[in-house]
């Protein structure tokens, strides 16, 4: 054997060391979980968990039997987990127990709407149905805590597994964020099903991808009377009609028109009969913006439009923000390195060619209190094959999952995950004293 120059060999020695990973191993991980995703058995078994929740639908916190049963999966899986936070969450851990820590997050909460699928497993709870895709949600982060229980000895770290109550406006994302779930954990990923992309491809982009919300809601009282003699009464609905078209002019004469705000009143409620003029009027909506200051600006203006506007009508107003119930949401904003972290792992796992890069929605999402307290990231994952018909978006009484997508986001899921303890995992010490006694 030949002498071997130490001074040479050490700088790359440490080299590999260092950075132990490769775009070969993410690579890897990429084709083991799809793989093993797509597998009959992985697939069924996703499949029937998704079908027991969509049939048992709950909303915001009242979880209690579809968090029952992802703890009996997890426990089938002999994974350990923590309950309850946030009164029906759950978080799990798979892997060394050590850092780096990294995070996904899946919502398990239905809508209060009847659903008009008709179909074997349609929901058995009157008034409730998984609208928004939420079942699947848990399906696919089960079904990536199933491949990376599998793969637990490799793991550089820790998979943290979040199961989220509450996302449709009740602000579980920040109970459980109040609860020091992600204490130490370096990222987090999210994901959301999609009408609007095909089948096998995702969507997203850096920044901003989702927009910061809140709910109002007003009383505007007057002094009812006859219609047919309005001047011996004080008209609330004159004064809330005004008060409605004074709020369109927040965003359309105040708002800087490169910087997307909404302002929509969906609520109005008085009186039923057609020939009295009501004491009260009440009326409620939501507003977005990209950027707290913009979504607090409006919060303001709102109140003060309200109330100003029922003034010059000789009425009075009362205006309610609700935040206990229904929190302010800030943005969902995309974290730029994570954003890099994303595009490779899903280049390598379905191809550049089915990544695509979306505009910014005003939709809201409660991801956004987790983006914003540790690096977070947020896509959507395409469902949409044109040869079984069209889907209906979200929130409609006829949307309908494909579930040939639970194995695409459980193993994209399980790969971010996976790759990303393998880049960011602390790298063992090496002294050179050592490398010159093995040489």
């Amino acid at each position: 054997m030949g002498f071997i120059n130490l001074a040479l060999l050490l700088p790359i020695l440490i080299i590999f060391t260092i950075f132990p990973k490769s775009t070969c191993s993410n690579s890897l991980w990429a084709e083991k979980f799809l793989n093993s995703a797509k597998r009959a058995e992985v697939v069924d078994w996703m499949v029937n968990i998704r079908r027991r929740i969509h049939e048992n639908p709950e909303v915001g916190y009242q979880e209690f039997q579809t968090s029952k049963l992802i703890r009996s999966e997890l426990d089938n899986l002999d994974i350990k987990y923590k309950y309850p936070i946030a009164q029906t969450g759950i978080v799990a851990f798979i892997g060394s127990g050590n850092q780096p820590f990294l995070a996904l997050r899946a919502d398990m909460d239905a809508l209060n709407m009847e659903e008009g699928v008709e179909w074997e497993h349609k929901s058995k709870n009157p008034g409730k149905m998984h609208a928004c895709g939420h079942d699947a949600h848990v399906a696919m982060l089960l079904g990536a805590a199933r491949l990376l229980q599998e793969s637990r000895l490799e793991l550089q770290g820790t998979v943290i597994l979040v199961f989220q109550p509450a996302e449709e406006g009740g602000g579980g994302a920040k109970q459980m964020l109040d609860g020091g779930i992600l204490d130490n954990v370096g990222a987090i990923f999210g994901l959301h099903v999609s009408t609007d992309f095909p089948l096998g491809s995702v969507a997203t982009r850096p920044g901003p991808v989702m927009a910061g919300s809140g709910f109002f809601e007003a009383v505007i009282s007057g002094k009812g009377g006859h219609a047919a003699i309005p001047q011996h009464a004080i008209d609330p609905i004159v004064a809330a009609s005004n008060v409605i078209v004074t709020l369109q002019q927040l965003v359309s004469r105040e708002a800087d028109p490169l910087d997307s705000k909404v302002v929509t009143v969906a609520k109005f409620q008085g009186d039923g009969a057609f020939n009295v003029i009501p004491d009260s009027v009440t009326i409620g909506g939501t507003f977005r913006s990209f950027s707290k200051e913009g979504l607090m600006q409006l919060r303001d203006r709102i109140q003060e439009v309200i109330i100003g506007q029922a003034a010059v009508q000789r009425c009075n107003a009362s205006v309610q923000f609700n935040t206990d119930d229904r929190p302010f949401y800030p943005a969902t904003v995309n974290n730029e390195d994570l954003h890099k972290h994303f595009l490779k792992v899903a280049e390598q796992m379905i191809g550049s060619e089915n990544v695509m890069e979306m505009q910014p929605l005003m939709g809201a999402e409660d991801f956004s209190f987790f983006a914003e307290a540790i690096p977070g990231y947020f896509y959507f994952i395409g469902m949409v094959n044109e040869t079984e018909g069209q889907l209906e978006p979200g929130h409609s009484p006829f949307f309908r999952v494909n579930e040939d997508v639970l194995p695409y986001g459980a193993a994209l899921q399980a790969s971010l995950a996976a790759t990303y303890l393998l880049e960011y995992s602390p790298a063992p010490a090496i002294r050179e004293d050592s490398l010159r006694d093995e040489l």
